[in-house]
């Protein structure tokens, strides 16, 4: 029985949630501590090109910003193209633990800066760093955990953990401020994200690979053992041997996926899926967050009028409750809501918030200034609950095993694009349109709710087999696109919700099905249930 630093079952899963949570630490706070640094003295002196609250009304000074500040995005845009390629080929770990490494080498060239050049450099590593473990993380982690577990665990990680990053960045920068005139002021908040990405790596180290990945390699036994491990039993234990055979039924029926895979409209809709997953990321951008948690303290000192430290007190505790707040989704994304309810909810507060954002800056007084600074700690509490881990989460769960490396990556890639597209834009939008701003991402808001509405699944406390069988359903209706809303509202779940109930996969006319269609019977069709593992539910009472 073999162990990962003698860990097994619910432990072993820990603390791969555990490592996975530090990489969005890491994740979090290399995007946000920028955001705190443009307020703080000693920096804006030495790198007087990006210093837009000293020279408020140079144009020029605005797009180098916004340029600086997204050269970290490009570079995780970047490293998700060529993750795309590398995907299936490093796996999960090896992926993650060369991010690690990136990320780090990156942020000791930022820390180290004694010129422009060099900053913008250690950015864009760090961020080519970032790009491989976003495009990695959430599917080692998701292919890992069990469904009824899966939305709480990768909530924790993707959610509450890159929030976390986002706190810590404003308060070791508010922190570390008072350092100054010592460049230390700056130095070690920058640094500083070296600390939760060593100690992912460390743990990484020790951890197994993603048993889907192994049994997509081929690595058969490999991928048993880490079954057995996760489930704190014995490699012929029928429990390790049923899911098993899911996958493997998976992997067979839809062949080894690479990056063409992707854009293939099979009955598994390859192409359709893809196209949901990529969208998720992008809508996650264009909800506007980044005005926010990559300027927070900027916009504070810039648009309120509060003094630096002040801007950085406030935006501390803003990030500290954008913090807080994710936990209502850690606590009921699985047991209450699921993933629609709560995008749907978060997008619709957040423009209702924008609209009041766009008012108050409109009417530009001392009380309006309180209003705003109230409704951006509203705004980033609908983040929280609605979008903050979930499109993580939602885009692997939505992709298919054999084409879940590559299509996570250009999932990964379209968010990264988007934040570098939103980051580059902030400071110039704001310096030509001021509060209007606002508007463009109300709008954006309020178009989400109709599309997840009417496109997007539910996938909550389902195996990521399952969501095989829900778009199988889909192909064979006259509009897959809406219709895969309906099939996945009717059909039942394999385990419970909770996990409770035994399923033996083994006996369902889906796996009949896909054992006959491997051995070349294209004809066979499950007849009781157009594709449906509950064609025998009554005798299982599923």
């Amino acid at each position: 029985m073999a162990s990962h630093l003698g860990l097994r079952g619910s432990r072993l899963r820990t603390a791969i949630a555990l490592a996975a949570g530090l990489c969005f630490v890491a994740f979090g706070y290399g995007q946000s501590d920028f955001g705190g640094l443009l307020t703080v003295s000693t920096f804006r002196e030495r790198f007087p090109e990006i210093d837009t609250a000293g020279r408020p009304s140079d144009s020029h000074v605005a797009i180098i910003q916004g340029i600086t500040n997204a050269t970290w995005n490009i570079g995780c845009f970047a490293s998700a193209i060529i993750a795309i390629f590398l995907g299936n080929y490093l796996g999960r770990r090896q992926m993650i633990m060369l991010g690690l490494v990136l990320m780090a080498t990156g942020k000791v060239i930022q820390a180290s800066s004694y010129s422009y050049g060099q900053l913008v450099a250690g950015r864009f590593i760090a961020g080519f760093g970032n790009g491989f473990n976003t495009a990695a993380v959430p599917a080692w982690q998701a292919e890992s955990t069990r469904a009824h577990r899966r939305g709480t665990m990768l909530m924790v990680s993707s959610g509450a953990c890159i929030a976390f990053g986002v706190a810590m960045a404003y308060w070791i920068d508010f922190a570390f401020a008072w350092l100054a005139p010592s460049s230390a002021s700056w130095r070690i908040a920058t640094a500083f994200q070296i600390v939760p990405a060593m100690l992912a790596f460390t743990l990484i180290i020790f951890l197994p690979e993603s048993p889907r990945w192994l049994i997509l390699t081929g690595r058969e036994e490999g991928a048993l053992t880490v079954l057995s491990a996760l489930s704190d039993t014995t490699t012929d234990d029928e429990e390790v041997r049923q899911e098993f055979l899911q996958i493997k039924d998976a992997i067979l029926e839809m062949a080894r996926g690479g990056f063409s895979s992707a854009f293939s409209m099979n009955e598994y809709r390859y192409l359709h899926r893809t196209i949901l997953a990529f969208m998720l990321q992008v809508m996650q951008q264009w909800t506007g967050i980044n005005l926010f948690t990559q300027y927070l303290a900027l916009l504070f000192n810039t648009q309120t009028g509060y003094t630096p430290w002040v801007a950085r007190l406030i935006a501390g505790c803003s990030a500290t409750e954008l913090f807080l707040a994710s936990f209502v989704t850690v606590i009921g994304i699985d047991r209450f809501w699921g993933r629609r309810t709560l995008s749907m909810f978060g997008a619709a507060g957040m423009s209702i918030s924008l609209i009041i954002l766009t008012v108050m800056g409109y009417l530009d007084t001392s009380t309006t200034h309180i209003v705003m600074v109230v409704f951006i700690f509203v705004y980033n509490t609908f983040f929280a609950i609605g979008w903050q881990g979930m499109s993580w989460l939602w885009a692997v769960e939505l992709t298919p095993l054999a084409i879940r490396g590559p299509a996570n990556a250009l999932s990964t890639a379209g968010n990264w694009l988007s934040n570098f597209i939103v980051v580059l834009i902030t400071p110039i939008a704001f310096h030509h349109i001021g509060y209007r701003t606002y508007v463009i991402f109300a709008v954006m808001n309020a178009a989400i709710v109709p599309v997840i509405y009417l496109l997007y699944p539910e996938t909550g406390c389902r195996c990521l087999e399952e969501v095989d069988v829900l778009f199988h359903q889909a192909s064979q209706t006259s509009s897959p696109w809406f219709s895969v809303v309906k099939v996945a509202n009717k059909e039942p779940l394999w385990y419970g919700k909770g996990g409770e109930h035994t399923f033996s996969y083994e006996q369902t006319e889906w796996h009949q099905h896909l054992a006959e269609h491997q051995r070349g019977s294209d004809e066979h069709t499950p007849s009781s249930s157009n594709g449906s593992p509950h064609g025998m539910e009554e005798k299982q009472e599923i």
